[in-house]
């Protein structure tokens, strides 16, 4: 670690622990050349998550993307923002365990359905009738009936 001040690459860390967040380890490190102080964080640096798209083609999951999708269908709704970030969290949390780093567009659209059923019924009934592209009000009615 480079020292902040004389630039020396050699420091000594006097004191480690966890940050509030714990998703990084904060270092106290002393430079051996100048002998200030310094503060280091260290953080698990993450490889970002594909989706697979319907047509094949792959981009970045977006947290962003997929919250303001679950904002929309909740909008007038009993949900809090904590509520869909809570679902968004969720779901970036599982892309991320994927063995391969990817996941499809599907499998994401099938979370979100599953976490807004057990949450509200209107909000999973909106989801899902953009997601399954209903063509007429009979496969709608039949979807709701079988619910």
């Amino acid at each position: 670690m480079k020292c902040i001040y004389c630039g020396c690459t050699e420091s000594k860390v006097l004191d480690s622990r966890n940050s509030e967040e714990a998703n990084s380890i904060r270092r106290r490190r002393e430079c051996l050349n100048c002998g200030r102080r310094f503060t280091t964080y260290e953080t698990v640096d993450m490889i970002p998550v594909l989706v697979i798209k319907n047509d094949g083609s792959r981009q970045s999951f977006d947290f962003n993307k997929l919250k303001s999708s679950i904002s929309l269908v909740c909008k007038k709704r009993p949900i809090t923002d904590d509520q869909i970030s809570s679902i968004t969290t969720e779901i970036e949390k599982k892309a991320q365990i994927m063995p391969s780093q990817e996941i499809s567009s599907k499998k994401i659209c099938e979370l979100v359905m599953e976490n807004l059923k057990s949450i509200d019924d209107i909000a999973y009934i909106r989801y899902t009738t953009i997601y399954k592209n209903f063509d007429n009000i009979e496969y709608l009615k039949d979807f709701i009936n079988n619910i």
